[in-house]
């Protein structure tokens, strides 16, 4: 049992989840699309399929008590890598814009580690763009691999700030977006 009598069930699927027993219709939509998400991703990608990359050191305080990074700086990374892209490329004003992203997803496979004094060249592309939401993933990268230490992916659903209602990319954002895209 979950909490406030959820139970756990298979989805359809195949994940586990915590639902409530019957899930809404709306519900399993919503579910098998993020499920979907995950299943288009490939974490093999070499260091030619990102369009972007940034440059970005580890700090002393990075590091865990097992002497590498600590798995959730990579996401720390992700959104840093993310965010520099739209702030530079695409003009977003992350304080003062009426639209701004919010994360509904995200993913990580990890590879290899990373330890202080490293630098990451976080690479970044652009896999699916729709009309309010994009996915992209993200490799991060040791100095001269080709193959990524670390691959995730990222959902970013643009919502009006105040409504907090989703609505379509901005124009600026969407053509920086677009730059970025694979065929993938």
């Amino acid at each position: 049992m979950g909490y406030d009598g959820d139970t756990e069930r298979q989805g359809d699927c195949g994940c586990q989840r915590f639902t409530p027993s019957p899930p809404p219709a709306a519900r399993r939509g919503r579910h098998q699309n993020l499920c979907n998400f995950r299943r288009s991703y490939n974490p093999q990608m070499p260091r030619a399929h990102y369009k972007h990359f940034l440059t970005i050191p580890t700090r002393w305080m990075d590091n865990d008590i097992y002497g590498h990074v600590n798995n959730v700086v990579y996401y720390s990374w992700f959104d840093t890598v993310i965010n520099e892209y739209l702030i530079r490329f695409g003009g977003l004003d992350i304080h003062n814009a009426p639209i701004v992203g919010f994360a509904v997803d995200s993913g990580c496979t990890y590879k290899k580690s990373f330890s202080f004094p490293e630098s990451i060249h976080a690479g970044l592309c652009v896999t699916k763009l729709g009309n309010s939401s994009v996915r992209y993933e993200v490799g991060l990268f040791g100095e001269g691999d080709e193959e990524p230490r670390a691959t995730g992916f990222f959902v970013h659903v643009f919502v009006d700030r105040a409504a907090g209602k989703s609505v379509a990319i901005p124009a600026g954002i969407r053509a920086a977006l677009q730059a970025i895209a694979t065929d993938a």
